[in-house]
């Protein structure tokens, strides 16, 4: 499959300033398939190093010349190993901490030789171990679950995705490609991102071996809660975990995970899920001002899964020889895939920059009620997205939301085909409002950008 952050690998490996590069994401997303890809693409000679495969490894790097590190490595492995012709990859580093550290030598001694670190649960064992990364010697790329693109041309729906890549606001899409973007929008969301998954939805139309895959890949993360030894216990995580699923689309509420759960405890818990990428968390933000992330509401919350995968699992969706309709779902479970699928599109949007996603909503503190699934920040401007699981729904929160805030553009993702309109309406509370209203389907979530863009324009 060809993945979005492999551009972005490329840029490393060609860039002549690069410096190592770690790699983030939670344990089968694809991290190391990549840099293996990355390594074969570019005629590099991969040394491929698993530290929890052989925890001996890291022995050799306890030496802060990177030259005779290799020199060790050499007759360790019994190959040669040149920096002019050769990829180190340190894989699962989270088994040797310290390593990490001696990534500073690399940058600094010998920057002709690229490195690469990888690992699961790699933020909790640099908050366990007192080890830290050398702050200012190394790039960082995150790495996620298949965004609908990235789907798509697994499944070589290339025309499809080609269509669906030239639309721009004002132009009509044609009704064959919103029936079949539709189609696989909808499969997609039964199916997820998760690469593993997604290989066995391409080599073999069987939703019931999906949907076996989806419980296997959950039970991993699950029996991987045994790993976070001595910092939490692995009934409160599973408890917090089943919540997150239980919630999504509403705020987390600590104190509705279970009886005998503390609301520290269930606090430290959810950190710890987002901490290892099972979990994203969405941040209140009161939407005043850009950073958004510069004015939130800590004791407010909401929290998606890595992927829409692991919330079948946890939420026991059906599935027969076919998936099935999203209209044949119960109501309350339809809701919470849409809040979920839409998240994890929106936690992608600087996929191609590998950044780290950040989500935020907003809602009404006090007096009359009032939310927005979401608020993003696109083209260095404050965009409220309204989630709708069918065509339509009311606004009345956007609407007060657009005056009060003084915007002029918003989102509503939902079914129908895309449309943008000029809304000039009046609040709940008799306030004249007139914004523009981009209606996209949500497979077109992932156009977001360049729609504000042409907005803008």
């Amino acid at each position: 499959m060809r993945r979005n952050a492999s551009t972005y690998l490329e840029n490393w490996l060609h860039d002549p300033n690069r410096r190592p590069l770690v790699v983030r994401g939670a344990r089968q997303v694809g991290k190391t398939w990549l840099i293996r890809d990355l390594a074969g693409r570019a005629g590099r000679d991969l040394v491929e190093l698993n530290f929890e495969r052989d925890p001996r490894l890291a022995r050799h790097f306890a030496d802060h010349d990177p030259r005779r590190v290799l020199e060790n490595l050499a007759l360790t492995l019994d190959r040669d190993i040149s920096p002019e012709r050769s990829l180190l990859f340190l894989d699962e580093v989270q088994a040797a901490g310290e390593v990490l550290a001696s990534l500073r030598w690399f940058a600094e001694e010998l920057p002709a030789l690229p490195v690469v670190a990888a690992g699961s649960l790699l933020e909790l064992r640099l908050g366990q171990g007192g080890h830290g990364m050398p702050v200012g010697r190394v790039s960082y790329c995150h790495v996620g679950p298949l965004s609908f693109p990235e789907y798509l041309r697994a499944h070589d729906q290339h025309r499809l995705l080609e269509h669906l890549g030239a639309w721009l606001p004002g132009q009509a899409l044609a009704l064959a490609a919103h029936e079949q973007a539709n189609v696989w929008f909808e499969r997609y969301v039964m199916v997820g991102g998760m690469p593993r998954v997604v290989t066995a939805d391409v080599d073999a139309n069987d939703a019931r071996a999906t949907r076996r895959l989806q419980h296997d890949l959950a039970a991993s993360f699950r029996d991987d809660f045994t790993k976070y030894a001595g910092r939490a216990d692995p009934s409160l995580l599973d408890a917090v975990l089943l919540a997150i699923a239980a919630n999504l689309g509403r705020k987390f509420v600590y104190a509705h995970i279970g009886e005998g759960v503390k609301q520290h405890q269930a606090k430290r818990m959810l950190a710890l899920l987002a901490e290892a990428r099972v979990c994203h968390l969405v941040r209140h933000t009161h939407a005043n001002g850009l950073p958004l992330g510069g004015e939130v509401k800590e004791t407010f919350r909401k929290a998606i899964l890595l992927d829409v995968g692991l919330a079948h699992a946890l939420l026991a969706t059906p599935a027969g020889p076919r998936f099935p309709k999203l209209g044949e779902l119960s109501p309350a479970v339809r809701g919470q895939l849409m809040e979920q699928i839409a998240g994890q599109q929106l936690a992608a949007l600087d996929d191609d920059a590998c950044s780290e996603p950040a989500l935020y909503y907003w809602q009404r503190e006090g007096g009359r009620p009032g939310e927005i699934d979401f608020v993003c920040s696109l083209q260095q401007r404050i965009v409220p997205i309204e989630i709708k699981s069918g065509a339509t729904g009311a606004m009345k929160s956007l609407h007060q939301f657009m005056f009060d805030k003084n915007l002029t553009a918003a989102v509503r993702l939902v079914a129908s085909p895309p449309v943008v309109q000029t809304m000039a309406v009046k609040t709940t509370q008799g306030q004249d409002v007139t914004y523009r209203l981009a209606s996209l389907p949500h497979y077109l979530a992932w156009r977001l950008p360049q729609v504000m863009a042409s907005l803008s324009g």
